[in-house]
């Protein structure tokens, strides 16, 4: 379903009913590893609604997952939050008991400071692996937060900073539509550059189905906060989560990781005032409408990610179609999007079909030689040059197909002509850049990353 909606200023506190705050409290510690080289960038967050709220989540299905994914996967099977406590800088992953005891200890230091019970918040945390929390910083930062919380957009940039580990820049979107007949407010934030290929689901366990029957697939951190003042019943924010993720974040990937760490949360505190049956009903228009509005939000944040992923210089969307199953066409976009030799061919502007075709063959899915097509066009346009039909080169010149793989952002068009199966992954090229932000060096801890 497609529909336009009107975007606003404020991300987070766009919708009624929503407190922010980003502080410093030297998480990280100056001078300890990438991310404290931009100085007093401030490094924890609270997100709050006025009154409780409806939740839901998806979780990261890496075996290995920090305490802070645990607490929240625990969590929202109760359907109720009023309270989100995030932190850059560390990720508590790899932390053990003393780990989950920091976890807990965040939500209970802010259930505290706010005056909330404390089983209704939720921790975040993004940085480097296996090192224990400093918990004395993040006590004077959740105290400090709790005192400037605000419904401002500045406010909410705060929070964007706060979130940041490798990010270039803020990401958030917010977005206003109407719902029974009531103005409704739907924002979002999220951070991510590098381990970018999200496989979320609802409880952070495998497999990671998703309601489409796209798998999730199973592959620093990626971190998305939505808010919205729609009345929505927590189980059915949670079937339009799963769809929404489905078509966005776990349809992303930078460099094929998976991160420990990677969440998505989204608090309905029901302000606007629509009716909560009404949209209740999977079949109405208000569900729809409000799936659709999901989607948007997600699917924004998540593009923002690749566009920004660590030394990224060209995005291209890796369009499969043709396909004999849904699994098939799922694994051959991951395949042609996560080789390292198709990425560096973006990198250069080289329209290498010859490698593309090869990471398809060596792909999990069905791939006849002489019957696959390979192409590219502008973002969206549905003129493509192909570069391969049937398994042989066409015609195209080799300077036509350079112009048509030298843009910033174009698709990538994949057909098997095996079947109806059609998947997409929004990735990045792979950049010099990305190869020395990420080796450090040893001598230098400051140069090392998450």
């Amino acid at each position: 379903m497609k529909l336009k909606f009107k975007s606003v200023e404020g991300s987070i506190v766009a919708p009624q009913g929503f407190l922010t705050a980003g502080v410093f409290c030297d998480i990280k510690r100056l001078g300890t590893g990438k991310g404290s080289n931009k100085g007093q960038k401030r490094d924890l967050a609270l997100i709050v609604s006025e009154i409780p709220a409806s939740v839901a989540g998806m979780f990261t299905t890496n075996q290995i997952c920090a305490a802070p994914v645990k607490v929240c996967a625990q969590r929202v099977k109760k359907g109720r939050a009023q309270a989100i406590v995030v932190n850059s800088g560390n990720a508590n992953a790899c932390t053990g008991r003393q780990g989950m005891k920091d976890a807990l200890e965040m939500t209970t230091l802010t259930g505290t400071a706010l005056g909330l019970n404390p089983a209704n918040i939720f921790v975040g945390s993004t940085g480097r692996i296996g090192v224990t929390m400093p918990m004395e910083n993040v006590r004077e930062g959740i105290l400090l937060a709790a005192g400037v919380l605000g419904n401002k957009p500045a406010h909410a940039a705060q929070t964007c900073e706060a979130i940041m580990t490798s990010d270039t820049r803020p990401k958030q979107v917010a977005i206003e539509f109407k719902l029974d007949g009531k103005t409704v407010r739907l924002g979002g934030i999220c951070k991510g550059a590098g381990m970018i290929q999200p496989g979320m689901s609802a409880t952070g366990a495998r497999p990671a189905a998703l309601p489409t029957g796209i798998p999730a697939g199973l592959h620093a951190t990626m971190l998305c906060f939505i808010t919205t003042d729609a009345a929505v019943d927590s189980k059915v924010l949670q079937v339009a989560l799963r769809e929404a993720v489905a078509h966005s974040f776990n349809r992303i990937t930078v460099d094929g990781d998976m991160s420990t760490n990677d969440t998505v949360l989204v608090l309905a505190n029901g302000l606007a005032g629509n009716e909560k049956a009404e949209i209740g009903n999977r079949k109405s228009p208000d569900f729809a409408t409000f799936q659709a509005a999901l989607t948007h939000v997600c699917l924004e944040l998540a593009k923002m990610i690749v566009r920004d992923g660590e030394g990224v210089h060209r995005v291209v969307t890796v369009r499969v179609e043709g396909a004999k199953t849904i699994q098939d066409a799922d694994a051959a976009a991951r395949a042609v999007a996560n080789s390292a030799l198709v990425k560096t061919s973006w990198h250069g502007g080289d329209p290498n079909w010859g490698r593309i075709i090869d990471a398809l063959g060596y792909s999990p899915a069905k791939v006849v030689e002489d019957k696959v097509d390979i192409g590219y066009s502008a973002p969206g346009s549905r003129k493509i040059l192909w570069s391969l039909k049937r398994g042989q080169p066409t015609k195209a010149t080799y300077k036509d197909l350079c112009a048509a793989a030298a843009p910033k952002e174009f698709d990538l068009h994949i057909r098997l002509n095996l079947g109806k199966a059609s998947a997409l992954m929004y990735a990045a090229d792979l950049t010099e850049k990305y190869v020395d932000y990420n080796k450090g060096d040893v001598t230098d801890p400051t140069t090392l990353g998450g």
